[in-house]
């Protein structure tokens, strides 16, 4: 199944944040930091409620028929990222969802830019959100990294 309008690519972008959102309050009850994780779960709200004031601000019926998208939502699967892992290996799996989550809106971004610019500002807005998330959690790898070196020493 490919998502060609953009009712379809936004309800997969909402799929998206409400999965991952669960996956950061998982993993905020199992790991700890709560703080850092419930406040990436409650910017997942935010992130699909920007898109979609974005698009209910300019969608008309004669619009959605011919905003066109081609994207495959099998290729952002998030399935694979447990929280049950160990703290580094669930960053990890974390690190990846948010650099796949990241090129989805990216990708919606580019397909959506000729027709509607405010919905493509959006997507292109959570895509760089993303991608500083996926930086802080890098950082939070490093430093379970570093604590668990000196542990070690």
């Amino acid at each position: 199944m490919t998502l060609n309008t953009a009712s379809a690519t936004i309800s997969f972008a909402r799929k998206l944040e409400e999965d991952s959102g669960r996956f950061y309050e998982g993993l905020a009850s199992k790991h700890g930091q709560e703080s850092a994780y419930a406040s990436f779960a409650e910017a997942n709200r935010q992130f699909i409620a920007r898109v979609e004031q974005a698009y209910y601000e300019v969608i008309s019926d004669a619009l959605e028929g011919t905003f066109a998208f081609s994207i495959d939502p099998a290729s952002y699967d998030l399935s694979p990222v447990l929280v049950d892992r160990p703290h580094a290996e669930a960053l990890d799996g974390a690190i990846a969802m948010e650099a796949k989550i990241g090129q989805f809106y990216s990708q919606a971004a580019e397909q959506s830019r000729p027709f509607m610019a405010e919905v493509a500002r959006a997507f292109s807005t959570v895509a760089r959100k993303r991608e500083e998330r996926r930086e802080k959690l890098e950082g939070m790898r490093s430093s379970l990294s570093g604590e668990q070196a000196n542990k070690k020493a």
